[in-house]
């Protein structure tokens, strides 16, 4: 099994003969360890990883294949980063133009001793798109997180209590359960505030006949998980009925059409026709599916504009939605990962409208 970071070294050759990783999400998977704050530089010649005194031991014990080394206030990471530049022979650094402020790149580009910087994100990112065994188990065991603080989160909603109420529920329901910290911010929304695709919760209080939407997710060893589910307070009318079950219909007819080789674009018209059939097209507005990994969105993705072929490997969210301004919405999120013969759904939650 190829290492991270031998992927990272695959990049290099003469014309660009070094790496600045600046993001967490590159750091993390060229060390396979997370550390909040660092720099590395990737050679075929060294590997130097660069935190501070905060973090330093843990990156020390922690990391592999790179030499550990402390900034400080006399070595910060512009003198520690040309110190390997010129240990290792670097000329261009790639860097990831898609993290950097202009601030950060100016600084780089004023202090750093290299004759030129190539924006590289695409090809040091790409390697995450396809999930290796090992990182699609800490997911699997992200998502077993999500759903049983989901099943816990269930038995706490109740009628009188408010959105931020349910909101807090949930957090602890999550961290409870083994979740090592949030994979985004929570969305919980009741009633007509379900028509909010991305709404943030309130002091609205939560009636009999609403419908309540929570998407949330949970971080386990930096990698995420993701779902959304709408559930139903004492009673649901028979247009929320006929919403709700297009949706799931939809998720369906997605899942049935997920395997590798398959356009992204090609998924999302799956579940698409069948909310646009039923009357619905204009209510969903957002994609099918988003990859995920170290980030809770990640590329390449299931929505109208998606034309990669999936490889083998790929973890996306399969989550169509209808929203009715004023009135409610519902959305249904699992998260699946793409196979030769088909996809492999970790999301484990029943889907079945479930009234509380």
């Amino acid at each position: 099994m190829m290492k991270n970071l031998d992927k990272y070294l695959s990049l290099l050759d003469d014309q660009v003969n070094g790496l600045l990783l600046t993001s967490r999400y590159s750091r993390h998977y060229g060390a396979e360890f997370d550390i909040a704050e660092g720099v590395a530089v990737v050679s075929k010649k060294g590997c130097r990883y660069f935190t501070d005194s905060r973090y330093i031991e843990a990156a020390q014990n922690g990391i592999k294949g790179f030499d550990v080394i402390m900034v400080d206030r006399e070595h910060p990471y512009t003198k520690l980063i040309n110190e390997a530049i010129a240990d290792f022979g670097i000329t261009a650094l790639g860097y990831e133009e898609h993290y950097l402020t202009v601030e950060e790149m100016e600084t780089y580009e004023s202090k750093l001793n290299v004759k030129g910087f190539v924006a590289m994100h695409a090809q040091i990112s790409g390697f995450r798109a396809v999930k290796e065994d090992w990182e699609l188990a800490l997911m699997e065991k992200a998502q077993a997180i999500t759903d049983k603080a989901f099943s816990e989160v269930c038995t706490r909603i109740k009628a009188g209590m408010t959105e931020k109420e349910l909101q807090a529920e949930l957090i602890y329901c999550l961290y409870k359960n083994g979740g090592e910290g949030l994979s985004f911010d929570p969305i919980v929304v009741s009633g007509p505030n379900t028509s909010l695709p991305h709404g943030v919760a309130t002091d609205r209080v939560i009636r009999e006949g609403d419908f309540v939407t929570m998407d949330f997710g949970v971080l386990y060893k930096g990698y995420c998980s993701d779902m959304t589910r709408t559930v139903a307070v004492g009673y649901v009318t028979e247009e929320m009925e006929k919403v709700y079950n297009t949706v799931l219909q939809a998720q369906l007819a997605g899942i049935a059409v997920t395997r590798a080789g398959v356009k992204g674009k090609d998924v999302d018209a799956a579940a698409r026709k069948v909310i646009t059939d039923a009357g619905y097209g204009q209510y969903f507005g957002h994609g099918y599916g988003h990859s995920l990994g170290l980030e809770v969105h990640e590329a390449p993705n299931c929505n109208p504009s998606g034309e990669t072929e999936m490889p083998v490997g790929v973890v996306s969210s399969a989550e169509p939605g209808i929203y009715l301004p004023g009135k409610f919405g519902v959305r249904i999120e699992d998260v699946v990962v793409f196979t030769a013969d088909g996809c492999r759904n970790i999301t484990a939650s029943p889907k079945k409208l479930i009234i509380v």
